[in-house]
């Protein structure tokens, strides 16, 4: 019986609505770098792009036109699977649905394959500002089937124990999230978010593990895709152990600016290549865009016209 290697999903967040250049000049915030560094993580490896968008100041903004801008330029170079980000600029008097700027681009030729939808009740500090996130769940069914029906996945975010709850027993059994549930398990947010859960690895088992019993329990009869992402100095070690326990993994500066304790990333595509040589080393595999579509039951994309397509 032939051996066959373990397929990891790689998602890459190589910018989000916080830190910026001044924390790490080698961070892309304009379109073009964003796209530039894309197109690099691609051919460093990565299977999925998760994207936030800034303004010409490079703060981070939820104009669905700069996601346009951004996506287009992407799809024109490769056929990464493009992942845009819901959550709520970094800004005053920001509110839930300010993020869903990103789902009124007018082409649909530019909308993403994937779209993130953060679950959970928290607040948020960042300097002088503070955020009080209210993704309740009628918010979130709303919102999530707004996503299915534009036919994008939705990936599910979820920073604590109650929100892994509330997508199985509420979103799902809502029928606004498409098979197999892609969730994303946000671990060490607490350093700046009131509600979220510390990464320890005691803490991923116990997120890895109740999302696999609360699926079974709401009857979901595939697999369903997770993946770890961690933050700050916990981002190499989190999300290799949740690797190692069966997840996806996700890198890049959104999620940490350094590459190892002070030394600042040079590029998002320094970090994709070191977890490509960690999974390679483990005697696994990178899921090629492609193949982490046919996981995630996505339709590829064949160069005609599905999501604008994409040639070679």
């Amino acid at each position: 019986m032939a051996y066959e290697k373990r397929k990891v999903i790689l998602t890459v967040a190589q910018t989000g609505n916080f830190q910026g250049k001044a924390q790490n000049p080698n961070l892309p915030e304009q379109p073009h770098e964003i796209i530039a560094s894309a197109y690099d993580c691609y051919n460093a490896g990565a299977s999925i792009v998760h994207v936030h968008a800034r303004n010409k100041e490079g703060k981070s903004c939820n104009d669905g036109e700069i996601f346009a801008e951004i996506n287009s330029g992407i799809r024109a170079k490769c056929p990464i699977i493009i992942q845009n980000s819901s959550a709520p600029a970094t800004r005053e008097n920001a509110e839930t649905d300010d993020g869903l700027g990103v789902l009124d681009m007018k082409d649909p030729s530019c909308w993403p394959e994937m779209c993130s939808l953060d679950c959970s009740l928290m607040t948020t500090t960042w300097g002088d500002l503070e955020f009080i996130y209210m993704w309740t769940r009628k918010w979130l069914v709303k919102t999530a089937k707004r996503i299915k029906e534009m036919g994008i996945k939705a990936e599910i975010e979820v920073f604590d124990p109650t929100a892994v709850e509330d997508v199985f027993k509420y979103l799902y059994p809502a029928g606004v999230l498409d098979d197999p549930v892609s969730l994303t398990l946000v671990m060490g947010m607490d350093k700046v978010s009131q509600g979220a859960i510390s990464c320890t690895q005691s803490n991923i088992d116990y997120m890895i593990n109740l999302c696999k019993e609360n699926a079974a329990a709401a009857g979901v009869k595939e697999p369903i895709d997770l993946t770890t992402m961690a933050i700050g100095a916990n981002q190499l070690h989190g999300t290799v152990f949740g690797m190692l326990r069966g997840t996806g993994i996700r890198t890049g500066m959104e999620d940490n600016i350094n590459y190892s304790y002070h030394v600042p990333a040079k590029s998002n595509a320094q970090l994709v290549e070191r977890i490509v040589r960690i999974i390679h080393e483990l005697d696994m595999e990178v899921a090629t865009p492609d193949e982490a579509r046919d996981i995630l039951k996505l339709k590829r994309l064949d160069g005609t016209g599905v999501r604008g397509g994409w040639k070679k």
